[in-house]
Formats: structure tokens, C-alpha cells, sequence
């Protein structure tokens, strides 16, 4: 499914207003029903139904409303519910739900006995590891990592031997706690190479107010920094 285009298909009011009938029962409702409900023509109805089914955003399945089987029962009608799924589109991209799962994993952990901040670096690192390894983009080196960093929402842009993140998926949750969350991103960026197999390449943290607080860069360029708590990330 393609957010953009759900979100945009959702602006249109009578196309909504379909959306909205559909969402707020408990059970499928087909064309004539939702015809009534929202006071459109069948067809009208009919066209915007199939729109959100198209959309990704509304979902079918096909009953017979009379309860009979059989012979002379009639075909099934065609019912329309919510799909199960979320849409969810900001500019720039943002992507909290990894940064509260991290937080969700390390605080389990932290409930079996492993202190906090290490648990919180092993299943940001962790996570990082899970989306390198299971990346299949294509091109080596720096490369490889701008593209499952374009992927991951970071905005990469490959700047001589560096890599820049101009954007921090986690940007409200960095303003409020900088120190945590730029943690979170080191170890994860940091996870995300190891996942990848680039031996050669390190995140480091630099903190800035036009990207994200790490970068990524060769060992050589890296090796002399070490990891460090920001004053204020974006």
C-alpha cells in the first residue's frame, strides 16, 4: 500500500465520509447499507467503496446476508470492513514506533536483572543487526549502507568518505532527551553495519542542527573518537 496515495485518497470528504461509515461498525456492511448510511447514491457509494479497497485501506469478503445455504439461497453479497492495517505519513519521515520498540526490549530486559543502559545499547545494536542483515539492496561499502539508511527514513547523503543522516527519524523524542536517543541512534546505525558486513565503516556520534547525530565514515577517520553524550541532537 501506498501511504501517500491512502492518506491523499482520504482528503477527498465524500471518500472519507464512505471510510469513516465502514470503520465504525463491528461487522462488514455492504453497498446498499453504506448507501443509506452516508445518504449516497449506490452507485456513488459502490465507486468510493471500491476506491479503499483498491487503496489498501478498506477490506472484503463475500456472505450471504440471509443466512441461507443452498439452492435458491441467492449469491453472496459483497461486504466491505477496515483492513487491518495503519497509515502513517510525515515529511520528514519519522519512525518512532522502532525507537519505542528498542525501549520496550531494553526495559524487559532491564526487569530480568541486566542494567538499563546496557540493555538498552544491546537491543538498539541488536535491532540495527536484524535490519542490515535482512537488507537486499544493492552496491558495496558506503553505498550499501545509504541505501538501507534512505530506507530506515535517515535521508543519507554520501559526502566524499562520509555519510551523512540529515534527518533523525526520532527527532521530537531526541529534542526532549538527546542523550538517550542519540545513544539509541549510534547503537543502531553502528548494529546496522555490523548487519551489513562492513567491517571497515564506524558511526560516530557528531551532533548537529541540520542532520541527524551520527555519521558514518571509513576506521581510519573514525578511530580517534569515541562515544560521547550530546548537548542537543535533531
Amino acid at each position: 500500500m501506498d501511504e501517500f496515495t491512502a492518506v491523499g485518497s482520504l482528503a477527498d470528504p465524500v471518500r472519507r465520509q464512505v471510510y469513516e461509515f465502514v470503520a465504525t461498525h463491528d461487522e462488514p456492511v455492504g453497498r446498499e447499507q453504506t448507501a443509506a448510511g452516508t445518504g449516497l447514491a449506490l452507485h456513488t457509494a459502490r465507486f468510493h467503496l471500491e476506491r479503499l479497497v483498491d487503496e489498501g485501506l478498506l477490506s472484503t469478503e463475500f456472505r450471504r446476508l440471509s443466512g441461507r445455504t443452498g439452492p435458491g439461497a441467492g449469491r453472496p453479497a459483497k461486504l466491505y470492513c477496515r483492513a487491518a492495517v495503519e497509515v502513517s505519513v510525515s515529511v520528514p519521515p519519522r519512525n518512532y514506533d522502532l525507537v519505542g520498540s528498542v525501549l520496550a526490549g531494553a526495559v524487559a530486559s532491564s526487569l530480568d536483572g541486566k542494567p538499563l543502559e546496557e540493555a538498552l545499547r544491546h537491543e538498539a545494536r541488536r535491532r540495527g543487526r536484524e535490519a542490515g542483515s535482512s537488507y537486499d539492496g544493492t552496491g558495496d561499502g558506503l553505498e550499501r549502507v545509504r541505501g538501507l539508511m534512505h530506507s530506515e527514513g535517515f535521508e543519507p547523503t554520501l559526502e566524499e568518505d562520509n555519510l551523512t543522516l540529515r534527518n533523525c527519524p526520532f527527532d521530537a523524542l531526541a529534542k526532549e532527551q538527546p542523550a538517550l536517543v542519540c545513544g539509541v541512534n549510534l547503537d543502531y546505525v553502528g548494529g546496522a553495519l555490523e548487519g551489513l558486513g562492513c567491517p571497515g565503516l564506524r558511526a560516530r556520534l557528531e551532533p548537529s542542527e541540520t542532520h541527524c547525530c551520527v555519521r558514518v565514515g571509513h576506521d581510519d577517520e573514525h578511530e580517534h573518537l569515541s562515544r560521547r553524550t550530546p548537548d542537543r541532537a535533531r
